[in-house]
């Protein structure tokens, strides 16, 4: 799968904490990527790579409806918990 591949070379990433992905329980055809970066320059850098661009070219054609994303900040556990 495109996605766990994408997944496995993104955490060894030195900007990115987490990259997380997560099966809708109840309609196993959805997804949710959860994506922690230290610093927003990281999110740059990870488009950059050949394992993001492979996974962009392998899913494109699956998406359901255009990709979306949702921006938070970090309050707990501090950057020291990471």
């Amino acid at each position: 799968m495109a996605t766990l591949a994408n997944a496995r070379a993104s955490i060894l990433e030195p900007g990115i904490v987490r990259f997380d992905v997560v099966q809708q329980h109840d309609d196993p055809t959805r997804f949710v990527l959860v994506e922690v970066y230290r610093a927003v320059e990281d999110q740059a850098r990870h488009r950059l790579t050949a394992h993001y661009a492979a996974w962009a070219g392998a899913v494109g054609d699956m998406m359901a409806e255009p990709r979306s994303a949702l921006r938070y900040i970090n309050i707990f556990p501090g950057e020291e918990g990471w």
